[in-house]
């Protein structure tokens, strides 16, 4: 799985908002982007996604801007990717014993594989709260360095 850039920079926009979380009214669209780094005109079409989601409220006018919807602890990063990317899947291949999807061989199998793949990756995002992300923003929490552990068979061929 690749997150997008807009993946990355939805992320990125709401950490800014949770670590922001105390400021007095909303933030915003030019503070986020001058706190991130992120280009304005993007930053806008991506928090409209994201306030479609319910992720986060917009207020408008004079003192407008962004606030987050929920509390970060209730907000992950699956969610977040997932506002602005569309589902996770490992692929898009369609789901076994749809549409004639195991009529060729060895087609179902894998079929299952991606999908089990794309299971665990919204597992692994949805394990993440924007709450965990700002703790360790601030340094409250070690970043865990946590080895691959991934073992290559050979297939003699």
């Amino acid at each position: 799985m690749r997150v997008s850039t807009r993946g990355d920079y939805a992320s990125r926009a709401l950490l800014s908002l949770a670590l922001h979380l105390g400021s007095p009214g909303p933030t915003s669209v030019q503070e986020v982007a001058r706190r991130t780094g992120l280009p304005q005109p993007y930053l806008e079409q991506i928090l409209l996604a994201l306030k479609g989601a319910g992720l986060v409220k917009s207020k408008r006018g004079v003192g407008g801007g962004y606030v987050l919807a929920r509390h970060p602890s209730q907000i992950t990063l699956g969610q977040i990717v997932s506002a602005v990317d569309g589902p996770i899947v490992a692929g898009d291949f369609g789901l076994p014993h749809e549409n004639g999807a195991c009529a060729h061989e060895g087609q179902c199998v894998l079929l299952t594989v991606w999908e089990e793949v794309g299971s665990h990756m919204r597992l692994h995002l949805n394990s993440f709260t924007l709450e965990d992300m700002v703790r360790r923003a601030r340094g409250e929490v070690q970043e865990p360095n946590v080895p691959l552990d991934i073992t290559y068979t050979h297939v003699p061929g």
